[in-house]
């Protein structure tokens, strides 16, 4: 479903500003593909209605990795434009996070927001983790450091398409729906077969779903591919030298390069330009080009596993409307 851009009066902002304040029960989400506004429009959208934002991205949970992640920048306090930004930051390059984690995590989030009597804004592009908290996911085993620092170790031997084709030889339809270039998933999967013994899509079937025990609203933000590739290139041209700076202080603390964080797009081509395995220029194109795969892959899982309203990317102000217009004719603030 697609809606056009229709500016509210502030009246109406104001009703439904008060009526989001009586405790709605409802879970608002952001979606879209890489460089699509989400952040912007999430901030915006915290402007107009009581509300707290939740990052759904896989890597801005990682300290030290703020400009490949385009982190919103954040007062001494910790809060952004005044309203609280949950998920950023969390954690150590080194440490790992998964969907699973994300999930329970970003729930309790919005449990706590919605007892302050604010929305809980939901914001990324991270398809699987909105997925897991949408829909939760099976319970697998914890994660062994000493298991994942092995596979990344034959990963930087054999290179990671080994790595993938080992998963494809254990477990062919894990390997169908991981991406070949996303190594964290792949040592994900190859981990939890080792600790249970089983195939992890195995214990995907098993799953029992989890509905989120309140309702969402999932908005998806949507430019046509010209003007997707246009930001895409742009953003990539303006963050690419923080990308690299931030890639090298961390290096010169001793980290190798290969730790999960690394595995955000951007820093695995930074450390091999500053490895002198290719230019500055080269790394910048690789960037370019990962980044536009990763958008078509986003844009298919939003389409094809999540049920999502579009909205037509634009001006801030007018993709802040049509989300207010949502949310108006979602009944915010009305109890079922």
């Amino acid at each position: 479903m697609r809606l056009s851009s229709s500016l509210q009066q502030a009246p109406e902002r104001a009703l439904l500003a008060a009526r989001v304040t009586t405790n709605s029960g409802l879970v608002l989400i952001i979606a879209g593909p890489t460089a699509s506004g989400k952040t912007d429009l999430a901030v915006a959208l915290s402007r107009e209605v009581p509300a707290e934002i939740i990052s759904a991205d896989s890597r801005a949970v990682y300290r030290g990795l703020d400009a490949g992640t385009a982190k919103p920048p954040r007062a001494p306090d910790g809060l952004v434009d005044g309203v609280p930004y949950h998920l950023l930051d969390r954690l150590d390059p080194r440490e790992a996070f998964d969907a699973g984690t994300f999930a329970r995590e970003s729930r309790a989030l919005c449990g706590e927001i919605l007892n302050r009597g604010r929305l809980p804004i939901v914001a990324g592009g991270t398809g699987f983790y909105l997925s897991a908290f949408l829909h939760g996911l099976a319970p697998l085993p914890r994660g062994s450091a000493a298991i994942r620092e092995r596979l990344l170790e034959e990963s930087a031997r054999r290179g990671r398409a080994w790595l993938h084709e080992r998963l494809q030889a254990a477990d062919p339809r894990a390997a169908a729906a991981i991406p070949k270039g996303n190594i964290h998933r792949t040592i994900r999967a190859l981990e939890v077969a080792e600790l249970s013994g089983r195939p992890i899509s195995e214990l995907w079937e098993e799953a029992r779903p989890e509905p989120l025990p309140c309702r969402s609203l999932l908005a998806a933000i949507r430019w046509t591919p010209a003007e997707l590739r246009r930001r895409i290139e742009e953003r990539s041209r303006r963050i690419w030298p923080g990308i690299l700076a931030e890639t090298q202080a961390l290096m010169e603390k001793g980290y190798s390069g290969a730790e999960p964080g690394f595995q955000s797009l951007g820093y695995r081509e930074a450390v091999s330009c500053l490895r002198g395995e290719k230019t500055r220029e080269s790394g910048l194109e690789d960037l370019q080009r990962r980044t536009l795969a990763y958008a078509k892959r986003q844009r298919t899982y939003l389409r094809n596993k999540l049920s999502a309203l579009e909205i037509e990317g634009g001006p801030i102000p007018d993709m802040t409307a049509q989300v207010l217009s949502l949310l108006r004719g979602f009944g915010a603030g009305s109890r079922e």
